[in-house]
């Protein structure tokens, strides 16, 4: 900023209020810092500039998401993306691939990189390694899943009740066979989804026994492969409930396989790129990751603001897309296969 002064024939304070958009600087001054700027190839240093600054703000805020390269978490960091850049603040953003260590490296890492808040989809059992940052004054909101050990804001989806809709859907085509595909139970998500899962067969009277649930499955593969033993096994299901849009994927890629797409009725929870161009169109229980990136940003950065609250559990509804997978019927049961279930 020295340089572009002497060159500008200015002071470094009339730089100073270019540089960061002052606008009563007088035109012509701010003309000649402006072709200095260009001559000398100067670029802001933001994080100096953080260090003067009230506060030692660095306009950054740390995202730690599932996996980067999931749809799901594109879309949620788009969301906190957008409301970032309408306060000019950077996201930096990484990946915990459901291991609780990298979790916590990620999330102490960005913190010692000085970010002013922190959004965090957890993985882990014990979110008390934050209390110090906490208390020193990062902001920190959780969404997707609940912290563990640690008072603080939350952003979620309904799973729970999304997944019971989906599943009174099936029920309500007159499926009884509904078999549950899902994501290891370590995972908040996974367990709520199964929970409405079990509830809605509840209230139908389907007993618990006749249910058909497989969880623990990572990645397309295995739950393709999950998918096929099922529906070869003996009382295969006649729909598929899955509970994850990979998981989604891969179940699709066995009813291919198999030639059962027009079949099996299938409902995914989440929506996915291409679901509504596929025969038959998969019907889904989508969210609005984007909806929770976003309030989960507006959450931070009123919390930076000053907001001293207290700290809430925010929900964001689900909703059903009919495409028409969901809305295969069962096989029909002939005459003799209802004589020999009575004999």
């Amino acid at each position: 900023m020295s340089d572009v002064a002497a060159l500008a024939r200015v002071s470094l304070t009339t730089v100073s209020r270019v540089i960061n958009g002052v606008s009563t600087v007088d035109g012509d001054l701010a003309s000649r810092v402006h072709r200095a700027v260009e001559a000398l190839d100067y670029r802001h240093n933001l994080t100096a500039s953080s260090l003067r600054r009230a506060g030692g703000r660095t306009r950054t805020v740390g995202l730690l998401l599932e996996d980067v390269a999931n749809p799901f978490s594109s879309a949620l960091h788009r969301g906190v993306e957008d409301v970032a850049r309408r306060r000019d603040v950077a996201v930096l953003a990484g990946s915990v691939n459901e291991d609780a260590t990298r979790e916590r490296d990620l999330a102490l890492g960005l913190v010692a990189r000085r970010v002013d808040g922190l959004i965090i989809v957890p993985c882990g059992d014990d979110h008390s390694y934050l209390f110090t940052e906490r208390r020193a004054g990062v902001a920190i909101v959780f969404v997707d899943r609940q912290p563990q050990q640690l008072l603080a804001d939350v952003v979620v989806s309904d799973n729970a009740q999304g997944t019971r809709n989906a599943i009174r859907h099936l029920l309500s085509g007159g499926h009884r066979r509904i078999a549950f595909l899902g994501d290891v139970l370590s995972i908040q998500t996974a367990r709520d989804r199964l929970a409405g899962y079990l509830e809605a067969l509840r209230e139908a009277g389907v007993p618990r026994e006749g249910s058909q649930i497989v969880h623990g499955l990572r990645g397309i593969d295995a739950a393709e492969a999950a998918t096929q033993q099922l529906l070869l096994g003996t009382q295969a299901p006649t729909a598929l409930f899955t509970a994850q849009n990979m998981i989604t994927v891969g179940a699709i890629r066995a009813l291919r396989d198999l030639g059962m797409q027009h079949r099996v009725a299938l409902v995914g929870f989440d929506n996915f790129l291409l679901a509504d161009l596929l025969e038959p169109a998969v019907t889904v229980v989508a969210q609005d990751p984007g909806a929770l990136g976003a309030l989960a940003a507006e959450i931070l950065f009123a919390r930076m603001d000053g907001d001293d609250s207290p700290v809430r559990t925010h929900v964001v509804p689900t909703s059903l897309i009919v495409r028409g997978s969901g809305e295969i019927p069962p096989p029909a049961v002939d005459d003799a296969e209802v004589e020999r279930a009575s004999a």
